[in-house]
């Protein structure tokens, strides 16, 4: 018997093997051949189905030349992932860590999908956001239709009746106080840069005063013990050759230093007080009224029955290449500064620079103002802080072409909220000049707390 089992040979190492070789062998003494020959065949299927059971685990799935699974895969192997136990997920997880990622160690008869490239989700991840900004850049020109532009027969209008009242006021000063040394009044402001958002509702009459160059100077406030750029002092020299009253506005003297309130208080006596504007009005088909507190030195106009035209009376002087406007800082004890005019520079570089690239920066300017006008949290942003937040945008950024208009919004607001958290803004001309010099901690603080709740989705600003 043991001679048998050797020439039948071992079909495998196990004992299962060796036990069915013994009982094959020595069936033919019980059963005879033909009883033995069902009794192998039956046995033999039962070792192969063990055999595949207790193989395929362990071996992982091939695929022939044909395509096709050989006939050692189990059938379980394609089944839902649902069934894995926590060692088979196990196993699987260690075994997708050691994949080869390079192709050349790829197994040739081995199948697996192709790993994405980086290069393939990058162009994935800027096609995302190209499309985000071509609908922000939808979104602000929209806007800029709806809220922001100003109807070219509105602003005609406007402009038409500052200029009648320019002329009636200029009319009355020298018939009234012909001693008052004046310039030619001239008209200033966004409107007539084409700046002015939503209505053309205001404007400024700059009232230039002359004085005697060898009887005032201009003390820098950084200079002053109030130590404020932006702002100066103008001092009456020479007081022992030159007695008081050789100049005209020695009257509105306060300390030795020209005072802008006294000089704005003495236009608004005349202004609000000594001419009859019902009676103008009258005669240009306007109803005209001095504003209401606390706007000092403001003429209301009522041009059209619905549309209203702020008028402010701004008294300026020229010391040298220094111009000086009567708008005086926020903080009562500084009343006695005047402010650097930085307004018509920064305007003319802004134009300057979109009229050599036809850029987009007066336009990107003017839906800020607009933000800013119908946004009440925004209320304490100027013009003036937001021109420069664009011109210092425009020392880093060139590109200022149309289609760049949502990326330079994005950018500017921004910047605007780096400055607001550091609370500094230097002019883009005069760079010792903070322009959040005038802002409270508390409304720095409201500023930037809106502005930082909008950058993830800016739209919202879009919607007042």
């Amino acid at each position: 018997m043991a001679g048998a089992g050797q020439r039948r040979g071992k079909k495998d190492d196990n004992g299962i093997g060796t036990a069915i070789d013994f009982v094959l062998a020595n069936a033919r003494l019980v059963l005879g051949v033909g009883g033995a020959a069902m009794l192998g065949i039956a046995t033999l299927a039962v070792k192969r189905m063990y055999d595949r059971a207790i193989s395929a685990p362990s071996s992982p799935t091939r695929l022939g030349q044909s395509g096709k699974r050989s006939w050692e895969e189990p059938n379980w192997l394609g089944s839902s992932s649902r069934l894995l136990t926590q060692d088979m997920k196990s196993s699987l997880s260690r075994s997708l860590q050691t994949l080869p990622t390079e192709p050349s160690a790829a197994d040739t008869d081995f199948c697996r999908p192709t790993k994405a490239k980086p290069s393939a989700k990058r162009s994935q991840v800027e096609l995302k956001k190209s499309r985000l900004r071509l609908s922000l850049q939808e979104k602000l020109l929209a806007y800029y239709r709806r809220r922001v532009a100003i109807p070219a027969d509105e602003q005609a209008r406007a402009k038409q009746a500052a200029v009648d009242i320019c002329a009636e006021l200029r009319s009355f000063l020298r018939a009234k106080l012909p001693d008052m040394p004046l310039r030619d009044m001239y008209l200033s402001g966004s409107l007539y840069d084409d700046l002015q958002v939503v209505t053309a509702d205001h404007i400024q009459l700059i009232v230039p005063l002359t004085l005697e160059q060898n009887l005032w100077s201009c003390i820098p406030g950084e200079d002053t013990i109030m130590n404020i750029p932006g702002f100066y002092l103008v001092r009456r020299e020479n007081p022992e050759y030159f007695p008081r009253g050789s100049s005209y506005w020695d009257r509105c003297v306060v300390g030795g230093y020209l005072s802008p309130k006294t000089v704005a208080d003495t236009f608004e006596k005349v202004v609000a007080g000594s001419i009859n504007w019902p009676a103008i009005g009258s005669l240009l088909d306007y109803v005209i009224r001095p504003a209401a507190p606390p706007a000092d030195l403001t003429l209301e106009v009522q041009y059209d029955a619905d549309r209203h035209l702020f008028i402010d009376f701004l008294p300026s002087l020229t010391l040298g290449d220094i111009v000086l406007v009567a708008k005086p800082h926020r903080l009562a004890q500084n009343n006695n500064l005047w402010r650097l005019s930085l307004r018509p520079a920064e305007t003319a570089r802004l134009r300057a620079l979109d009229q050599g690239d036809s850029g987009c920066r007066c336009l990107c300017l003017k839906i800020f103002k607009a933000v800013c006008k119908l946004n009440p949290a925004l209320g304490h942003l100027t013009a003036s802080q937001l021109t420069n937040v664009i011109l210092h945008l425009s020392q880093e950024e060139s590109d200022w072409s149309q289609d760049m208009l949502a990326d330079r919004f994005l950018q500017a607001l921004k910047g605007l909220i780096r400055h607001l958290e550091a609370g500094v803004l230097p002019s883009a001309l005069n760079p010792k000049v903070n322009l959040f010099s005038e802002l409270t901690p508390e409304e720095v603080d409201e500023l930037g707390y809106t502005l930082y709740s909008s950058l993830s989705e800016p739209e919202v600003l879009l919607q007042t």
